[in-house]
């Protein structure tokens, strides 16, 4: 007698092991090729190191050339970690009570500002229940992105702020810069995906597509709107607390 209660179950559970099974792939992949990709970014530099050695200085087309290949496995690379990243969401780490103060300065910390651009934040609620590197990830991502796409450094602003709203902790990400217009939200969102071309702004497209399966992992759910002017990114996650 066909069950469509147990079907249905069946179906999910296969669907749970086929994205467990992709986030495999994507881990091993990323980890194992990123090695490859460390040696190509070593590599040329060591040519340029021992041509200096022996007397010959490089410039002109082989040295743009060079510039070319540096910059290309830099931004490889990046895109290797943000995948790796992605595939880790969840897992490798325990769950446990998050000082998000702490993971602030931490990101802030390995975050170049532009001189001249500040940053406020209003942390009401300091502590939630998550994986550490996941609560990281997170503010990585949405701080980076504010200060990278702003686009007026010298004078922008970036808000920071998290607030208790029954069992779940909102962030709020807001800045001052050119925003994205609402039709381009969901292309924000999306993996590998970038608005604006590499050459013009460094980035693999990986950062709100983190953030977006870090809030589907924790069951809660991220939302972007016009922050007139900039950008206002709203991550909404349960507490943890049960």
């Amino acid at each position: 007698m066909h069950n469509p209660a147990a079907a249905l179950m069946s179906n999910q559970h296969s669907q749970e092991a086929d994205a467990q099974d992709f986030d495999d792939f994507i881990y091993l992949m990323s980890h194992d090729v990123r090695a490859s990709v460390r040696a190509l970014i070593e590599l040329p530099q060591w040519i340029v190191e021992d041509l200096a050695d022996a007397g010959v200085q490089i410039s002109g087309p082989v040295a743009d050339s060079i510039e070319l290949l540096n910059r290309h496995t830099a931004r490889l690379d990046r895109m290797l970690v943000d995948l790796l990243a992605y595939s880790r969401v969840g897992r490798m780490q325990d769950i446990v009570e998050v000082n998000l103060n702490a993971c602030i300065d931490e990101v802030l910390s390995g975050l170049s500002m532009p001189e001249g651009m500040t940053l406020d934040r209003d942390i009401e609620c300091d502590h939630i229940r998550m994986g550490e590197q996941d609560a990281l990830m997170v503010w990585s991502a949405l701080i980076g992105n504010a200060v990278k796409h702003h686009g007026n450094a010298a004078a922008g602003k970036v808000e920071l702020r998290t607030r208790k709203e029954g069992g779940m902790v909102r962030f709020t990400v807001r800045d001052d810069g050119p925003g994205i217009p609402e039709r381009h939200y969901a292309k924000a969102l999306s993996a590998m995906t970038t608005l604006r071309p590499r050459d013009e702004v460094e980035g693999t497209g990986m950062g709100l597509a983190n953030v977006r399966k870090v809030a589907a992992y924790y069951g809660g759910y991220i939302h972007l709107s016009d922050a007139a002017p900039g950008l206002c990114v709203d991550l909404v996650l349960p507490d943890g607390h049960f």
